[in-house]
């Protein structure tokens, strides 16, 4: 295909696995007439063959024939896998575009990458745009939650077409731009973090409902059904109650007894992780999540250590247990919620993004994974004090939490006496009491770090640093 060929696609996608290829049926059963490729063209084919009535499609063989095809400012989503392989997407699209293009990046790319291949692109002249994408498979093709980052000017020309592609709810698209650079894929990642967060919660509450209370899968899933009829209403609720009512069709056992206690995971809980251990914000709840699936997967310590003596007896259960269970799971589900708005805040001081918290929630409420009834709370919570120092402060979220901390202090000591490991809940917990302690023991740990180390201290009652000379009489004196 030559340069003179008539430029007829208005959106260009390149990278057709499932996400990919559900992003441009999206776009085209929207209107838009979208360029396709794909780096073996079978896949672009076997897009075509098998969805090519559902709107306007271009194929492009090659990369080159995908510039060729989009009318200027050109515009390309690139959905291939994170890492070199974007990497070399990129530079071979970045020489063949012209200044005032944009280029898109799709995949859950960090956001380190990302604003480095921002700074990258603008040198060139080029726009990019790292754009977090949840919701999955259906998400893509249905509506999914987009979450963009970089120029207002490349917004203004992609935000339109982005926005018409997404979930929406209550009239409004669940997409939006939260900033420069990789403010985008920071988001994702840390919407990633809280989906390790709520998975871990739920899959403790079931253990509990398991092993403790002793229910069948399928009485748990009824359990959970019934849930997600109040304020724990959500898309991962409303799943695990699937799931738990699964029977294998070649056993008959519940779906959830056949298969392997080992949860893999790909990466974006552990960014968070260190994320947030570079920003000093205490996203414990989702460190826990990352811990537990790490130790899931360590098979051969856990069979040496299957014989470790437990409990001597099974503590007995109150009949409120499962409405105990009900507050637990929301408490911790807040608490972790509350820890990822506060990185995203923390974020935005260290890289001057400036993020809007209330529109984060906002587009989290429809088209993706961690979806839920309360974040139209969050919403409302961040839209009346966009300034708000902690999630949990907010006058709403006191009262929720506050009607909840009883019942899940009995829960995490109910799970400690039955053996029952919850470390998320507990976490979460350890989180809330930490938040609303007057005193903290860090004074005890300044201290220590001062006597073994001349670390320093500072006081309450003047400012200032102070050293105290611990094996020399004890006297203190100024930093």
């Amino acid at each position: 295909m030559t340069d003179d060929v008539a430029r007829t696609a208005q959106i260009g996608v390149t990278g057709l696995a499932t996400m990919g290829s559900n992003l441009a049926r999206n776009l085209a059963r929207r209107g838009y007439p979208v360029a396709v490729h794909n780096r073996t063209q079978a896949k672009t084919r076997e897009l075509l063959d098998q969805h090519g009535d559902e709107g306007v499609f271009v194929e492009a063989a090659t990369l080159a024939e995908l510039v060729a095809v989009l009318e200027r400012p050109r515009k390309i989503i690139v959905m291939v896998k994170a890492g070199a392989g974007t990497d070399a997407v990129l530079d071979e699209l970045a020489g063949l575009l012209e200044p005032g293009d944009i280029l898109l990046d799709g995949g859950n790319a960090h956001f380190a990458d990302t604003r480095r291949r921002e700074a990258a692109m603008r040198e060139k002249g080029l726009h990019f745009v790292g754009t977090g994408i949840s919701g999955g498979e259906e998400g893509a093709l249905l509506g999914p939650s987009i979450m963009p980052g970089g120029s207002a000017e490349a917004y203004e020309q992609v935000g339109p077409i982005l926005e018409s592609i997404a979930a929406v709810v209550d009239g409004e698209p669940c997409c939006v731009r939260l900033g420069p650079d990789g403010a985008g894929h920071f988001v994702k990642m840390v919407h990633n973090g809280i989906e390790y967060a709520d998975m871990q919660f739920i899959a403790e509450t079931y253990d509990l409902l398991r092993r403790a209370a002793g229910r069948e899968p399928a009485e748990i899933a009824e359990v959970f059904r019934t849930w997600n009829d109040g304020d724990l209403e959500s898309y991962l609720i409303e799943i695990t109650a699937e799931v738990l009512a699964h029977v294998d069709p070649a056993t008959g056992k519940p779906f959830v007894d056949v298969v392997a206690d080992r949860a893999e995971q790909k990466g974006t809980g552990r960014w968070t992780v260190r994320e947030g251990l570079e920003l000093g914000e205490p996203v414990a709840g989702i460190a826990e999540a990352v811990f537990a699936r790490a130790l899931s997967g360590h098979v051969e310590q856990r069979a040496a250590a299957a014989n470790l003596p437990g409990p001597s007896a099974s503590p007995k259960l109150g009949d409120d247990f499962v409405d105990d269970l009900r507050e637990a799971l929301y408490g911790a589900k807040l608490a972790a919620y509350a820890q990822g708005f506060s990185m995203i805040t923390e974020a935005g001081r260290e890289y001057g993004w400036d993020i809007d918290l209330g529109a984060t929630a906002r587009i989290w409420r429809g088209g993706c994974i961690i979806r839920a009834r309360f974040l139209n709370r969050i919403t409302d919570a961040y839209r009346a004090d966009p300034d708000l120092v902690n999630l949990l402060v907010d006058e709403y979220f006191t009262e929720q939490i506050g009607r909840a901390q009883e019942a899940w202090r009995r829960v995490v000591a109910t799970a400690a006496a039955a053996g029952v490991p919850v470390p998320g809940l507990a976490s979460g917990l350890a989180y809330y009491d930490s938040l609303r302690a007057e005193r903290l023991p860090a004074a005890l740990v300044q201290g220590l770090r001062d006597y073994f180390g001349a670390h320093t201290y500072q006081r309450i009652d003047r400012p200032g640093g102070f050293h105290t000379r611990w094996g020399q009489g004890r006297d203190e004196v100024e930093a």
